[in-house]
């Protein structure tokens, strides 16, 4: 292919070179995450490799060392690769090769872009094809991301509207249904609907998990395992699980490992439909809070920054617009994500690059969302006690608990007095002459009306 000029003061070789030059398209670059996670990969296969023999001591310990430094981010500056790229991650494959091998060499006293004594494909890539380390590094990067940016975090935001849920559990506000008045409910029980929507969320994804530990490793081009020693998936499945502490094993069937991207697929699902459960919650809290005089005005949220450049004064729900923008980017990153995983053709699915970039992205910008949401909007939230009683007292769905005492079509004719004349409700039912006072101060008491708790309510 000729000769090509690569930069002296960068580890990479011809192969990452001419990708930049031949896939510079946008700004979009492969997440770091992956490489990181690539960092597990060539370490691990390294030292399966040196246990076997097939590497000698000296030269494995080198790629560790280089790999180690993969895994730190320290080599950050040499992984420049853009997303829209071959789409079985080769290129990145190979940056990541090209990469240890010349770290491993420089830190052997060798000459950088040598090959020797470290060679990026017989070495560092030895026992592997881009075709099972990059979906490899895709699970690892997966995995690593929900634990540590995206599912503590949305356990934190959970645990911090099961606190408010509990604080005001007894404060009777009028329920809504079809954006119209309803029978009344507590504050408390309509946050407990938030915070269980984001358990199960959380337990969809943590169960998603399951697809996402089995590794492709150890299938090479097309998951028959060509040119990989004998064992060598276990054995690497092993030592990824060893060193990220997580529980990776080999996938039973190579060939769906790597035709399809299904286990990436059922995780994205899941972080959609987490996505799905904020929206709900950021939306009904930007609308209770809405006002502050002429709107529902039920919450009042922090006043973190001002609203506006010309209204004085003007307070916006900004964490909450926030997160449910974050959550429609979401729920296009998984749109693409489906599409791109329907598109496996025979022994592999060349959508790889942009499942990953879709899947890290949306699960980082989804952690972050809700750490920021916790922290700057539900964590501050109080309630408006006057607004709440005030709206409770005139409600005209009260006249619910009435039916079963005077059947429904005289709790229906209450209704519309009340609505029609502008009176109370307990004015148009003694009006209507069909309950006297005493009935219907009995009956009529919103503090009755709520249940019994979360659960029998």
């Amino acid at each position: 292919m000729g000769a090509i000029d690569v930069p002296a003061d960068r580890y990479w070789g011809a192969q990452t070179q001419r990708s930049l030059i031949h896939f510079s398209i946008g700004d979009d670059r492969m997440p770091k995450r992956v490489y990181h996670a690539y960092g597990y990969v060539k370490k691990a296969a390294a030292l399966v490799n040196e246990a076997a023999g097939r590497l000698p001591a000296w030269k494995a310990a080198a790629i560790v060392q280089a790999a180690e430094e993969a895994i730190a981010g320290k080599l950050d500056d040499h992984f420049p690769l853009y997303v829209w790229q071959t789409g079985s991650g080769t290129q990145s494959n190979m940056n990541v090769n090209e990469v240890l091998s010349n770290r491993a060499i420089q830190l052997l006293g060798g000459v950088l872009g040598s090959k020797s004594p470290v060679h990026p494909n017989d070495d560092v890539n030895m026992g592997q094809s881009s075709n099972d380390s990059f979906p490899t590094a895709m699970h690892v990067a997966t995995v690593m991301e929900l634990d540590e940016a995206l599912m503590p975090r949305v356990d934190a935001l959970a645990q911090s509207i099961e606190t408010k849920s509990q604080q005001w559990m007894g404060v009777v506000k009028t329920g809504r249904t079809h954006l119209q008045d309803a029978t009344p409910l507590t504050v408390g029980q309509e946050w407990s609907g938030y915070a269980v929507q984001l358990r199960e969320a959380l337990a969809r994804i943590a169960a998603s998990k399951a697809g996402v530990y089995e590794l492709a490793a150890g299938g090479t081009a097309v998951g028959t395992g060509l040119n990989a020693p004998a064992g060598f998936s276990k054995e690497i499945a092993a030592k990824i699980a060893e060193l990220t502490a997580r529980p990776f094993v080999t996938a039973p069937n190579k060939f769906a490992a790597q035709g399809s991207l299904d286990a990436i697929v059922a995780v994205m699902a899941a972080v959609r439909g987490l996505s799905v459960a904020l929206m709900k919650i950021a939306n009904d809290m930007r609308w209770l809070a809405s006002g502050p005089r002429c709107g529902l005005g039920e919450l009042i949220l922090p006043a973190n920054e001002p609203g506006s450049s010309i209204m004085p004064g003007k307070v916006n729900p900004t964490q909450c617009e926030a997160m449910v923008m974050v959550c429609i980017q979401v729920i296009g990153e998984d749109n693409a994500v489906a599409f791109a995983g329907s598109q496996g053709n025979f022994e592999l699915n060349a959508m790889r690059p942009i499942i990953i970039n879709n899947t890290l992205h949306a699960i980082r910008i989804l952690g972050d969302a809700c750490e920021k949401f916790r922290l700057y909007s539900v964590e501050g939230t109080e309630l408006n006690l006057p607004r709440i009683e005030a709206m409770v007292g005139q409600s005209l769905m009260l006249v619910t608990a009435l039916s079963p005492a005077i059947g429904y079509d005289k709790a229906s004719k209450i209704a519309h007095l009340a609505n029609d004349e502008g009176i109370t409700l307990k004015a148009a039912a003694l009006k209507s002459g069909f309950v006297d006072e005493k009935r219907f101060d009995d009956i009529v008491n919103p503090a009755n009306m709520v249940g019994h708790g979360v659960a029998g309510a």
